[in-house]
């Protein structure tokens, strides 16, 4: 089994601090199942490739059943030696564990930075599900290449082997990166080496940290991790359902406790704010992106302006939330004929998001990572384009009002990071430049003189057709690279 890592970019050698692994020293570890080796292919200032190869003795398999479900000829003949499996995962958390938790005492500032990084898994068994590996890789920001071999090179007809060699890349943590692969291994393999117990939950839920509760395949990833044990992967979910139910009470407990008295709250002020800009805008046609609980749309659905809502939400249990929260078994039917509900992912092209007059994304884009901020630009302002687009996000400065937050802690705990009004400017002045728009700046909240308002807003306005006609091959080309 072998699994690299690459980092490009500049002083790539420090890839060495991050793992804890000298650049110019193979190691060698014995894992009690077998031993793992790392070592570096190639080192430079553009680039740095270090390799974990681990070395399973078939024998000691059999023996010791380890891997083994079905006993007889299967412990002597398998594909347990040479397969990614829960066998990698175990050696990447034994081996890379510090680099994992994120800690480099001698480069924690390069830790906590976002790396131009790329991983190969050998032999990953996909089993004829090639279209699964995008599902479970892309949303989590990577690009990926797969490459197949056929199976027996002398019957060519045979067809291609079940195992690829899989390279994903992107700009992220090097510890987000060792936990996407911990966890998603075995979720393709569906066969752990090592006899689980709940313990195993805890262990998920740690690894799965910041990204499992928001991908679109959870249920799926979850239920294969655990090898089709029902009663651990139900019990998986459901605490990732109250960790999220916590969270949205934790966000709305946080800006409910003002820092100076105020006669209106501020989510209210927030709703009021979009649901003006929608109006000043003259749409009909609504995308209410990260809908939450329904609190935006069940505003909007009231003004007889607005003829047709799409509400969208990763979760499905926040969906059903919201249908309750709406009353929709017993809304009026004109108000029923104008709504749809649909789970979707905000990090993937979607049909069902495009014609619409304005999208609102409330209180949405501090929760992503922010490497996978340009796929969320692509999927809205590039291939879904409404012509308005509004947009709100929390101001990080005005967090030194917050008597109940220490300094530098970010607003609530699902939040990956907020910004101050001159980074959010800064952003929105790119989606001008790359997407063709133009901008108008909200500020949402009782104002601070030298902090300004809570929450900090843009209304983005396709420009006209001739500006479009202008500026449209170096907008697709900066959306999606040469086409």
């Amino acid at each position: 089994m072998l699994l690299t890592i690459t980092m490009k970019g500049t002083h790539t050698q420090e890839l060495g601090y991050l793992l804890h692994k000298n650049p110019y020293r193979a190691q060698c570890f014995d894992l009690g199942f077998g031993k793992s080796y790392v070592f570096y292919t190639e080192v430079s200032d553009s680039r740095t490739t270090a390799a974990l190869l681990l070395e399973l003795n078939p024998i000691d398999l059999a023996r010791g059943k380890l891997g083994s479900k079905d006993g007889g000829l299967f412990d002597y003949v398998n594909d347990r030696p040479y397969v990614s499996s829960s066998f990698m995962s175990t050696a990447i958390n034994r081996v890379f564990g510090t680099a994992m938790n994120g800690k480099c005492i001698k480069r924690q500032k390069l830790a906590d930075s976002t790396l131009e990084l790329d991983a190969t898994v050998y032999n990953l068994p996909v089993r004829g599900d090639k279209d699964f590996v995008k599902e479970v890789f892309e949303p989590l920001g990577y690009n990926i290449t797969m490459r197949a071999s056929v199976l027996d090179e002398q019957f060519v007809q045979w067809g291609e082997s079940c195992y690829i060699d899989l390279t994903i890349s992107g700009k992220i943590k090097l510890s987000n990166l060792l936990n996407h692969l911990y966890v998603l291994i075995p979720v393709f393999d569906k066969h752990k080496h090592y006899y689980m117990s709940e313990d195993e939950i805890d262990k998920l839920l740690r690894h799965g940290e910041g990204w499992l509760n928001d991908h679109p395949k959870k249920n799926t990833i979850i239920r294969r991790y655990f090898d089709m044990k029902r009663s651990y992967a139900n019990k998986a979910i459901a605490r990732l359902l109250e960790e999220e139910a916590e969270t949205e009470q934790q966000e709305e407990m946080t800006e409910s406790i003002e820092p100076t008295k105020k006669h209106i709250p501020l989510n209210t002020q927030r709703m009021e704010a979009v649901r003006d800009a929608v109006l000043e805008s003259g749409a009909v046609s609504i995308l209410d992106i990260g809908c939450g609980e329904g609190k935006l749309t069940s505003i909007l659905l009231r003004e007889t302006q607005i003829k047709r809502i799409t509400a969208a939400d990763v979760s499905v249990s926040v969906l059903e939330k919201a249908k309750q929260k709406l009353n929709y078994d017993r809304m009026k039917p004109f108000m029923k004929d104008k709504l749809t509900l649909i789970q979707a992912s905000l990090m993937y092209k979607d049909k069902r998001f495009e014609g619409f007059d304005a999208a609102c994304v409330v209180e949405v884009i501090e929760h992503m990572d922010e490497a996978r901020i340009p796929l969320f630009e692509k999927v809205l302002f590039a291939t879904a384009r409404p012509k308005t687009v509004i947009l709100t996000t929390p101001n990080k400065e005005y967090n030194n009002n917050y008597t109940t937050l220490e300094n530098g802690t970010l607003r609530h705990k699902d939040h990956r990071f907020e910004w101050t009004r001159e980074q959010f400017k800064k952003w929105c002045e790119h989606i001008c430049r790359d997407f063709g728009y133009t901008v108008k700046y909200m500020n949402i909240g009782e104002s601070d003189e030298k902090l300004g308002t809570p929450t900090q807003g843009a209304v983005f306005t396709i420009e006209t057709l001739n500006q479009i006609h202008t500026s449209k091959k170096g907008c697709l080309q900066n959306a999606y690279g040469n086409t």
